[in-house]
């Protein structure tokens, strides 16, 4: 399986980003589908999830009313629309897939490479 983000790049606080993560080689229908994000010097962490037909999901509280999940898999495809970004917000973003809903990286089977999120003040 093949997960590659695209999207990310240097914005101002209270600007916005759109992610994409396009899903190769994998049953897109059959996983969980999250997003994750690590800052410099710090652990992978939770951002969003959403379930396989995409009518629940959940949101990690520093990004909850700000970030939203979406996926499509009609077309192999993973979205995160972020808004009202802050400095806080920058890190390495990664789309993962699981065969559970859950929140934890360790979960996930499946991960793409990230792509860099920078928030300037």
């Amino acid at each position: 399986a093949q997960l590659v983000e695209s999207g990310g790049g240097s914005v101002q606080a209270g600007g916005s980003l759109r992610l994409s993560c396009s899903v190769r080689m994998l049953r897109v229908q059959a996983y969980y589908m999250g997003w994750f994000r690590q800052a410099p010097g710090k652990e992978r962490e939770f951002v969003a999830v959403i379930s396989r037909g995409g009518g629940t999901t959940n949101y990690a509280d520093s990004v909850n009313g700000r970030f939203a999940i979406s996926r499509d898999n009609d077309r192999y495809a993973l979205y995160l629309e972020m808004n009202d970004l802050r400095p806080e917000d920058t890190g390495n973003y990664f789309c993962a897939a699981s065969t559970i809903f859950s929140t934890v990286p360790g979960r996930f089977k499946y991960w793409g490479q990230g792509t860099q999120v920078t928030v300037s003040s």
